[in-house]
């Protein structure tokens, strides 16, 4: 009988509705489309350096607490962008020589990239309406 209770118990516990798909267990924002993050230098070069669009590269680590307040922001002004522009992610912990190579000196960094060239840079935060100023600028728009 004590059992069958607690049984019952762990069942109620359980998740009802359909089962998650198989691969990643974990939402995705809306802007993952137009975000990715750097794997390592040949990716770097692959899909920044010799990207067709332009590019906003966030150099961050998690361990920064502003990291953490402008990237899902930085993420969500790219995607207004409608694939205009690209969004590349560098873990400076784990891809010292890139930040090192494009002088990061703080974190969150964020470059802005065409056709290969820093075009435009600014360190820390920055509210809603200097990233879309930041983006246009990139862009042309």
């Amino acid at each position: 009988m004590s059992q069958r209770l607690a049984l019952r118990r762990l069942l109620s516990l359980a998740p009802r509705g359909p089962p998650a798909p198989p691969g990643r267990a974990f939402g995705t924002s809306a802007g993952r489309g137009s975000t990715f993050n750097v794997q390592d230098g040949s990716d770097f070069q692959d899909r920044v350096v010799n990207s067709p669009k332009p590019v906003v590269v966030d150099f961050h680590a998690q361990w920064c607490g502003p990291c953490k307040i402008l990237g899902p922001r930085l993420e969500k002004m790219v995607a207004k962008q409608d694939g205009k522009v690209v969004m590349a992610k560098v873990d400076i912990d784990d891809h010292t020589d890139l930040a090192i190579e494009y002088e990061v000196g703080a974190v969150p960094t964020v470059l802005a990239m065409k056709n290969g060239d820093v075009v435009d840079k600014f360190v820390g935060i920055k509210d809603e309406d200097q990233l879309e100023a930041f983006l246009k600028k990139l862009i042309g728009a």
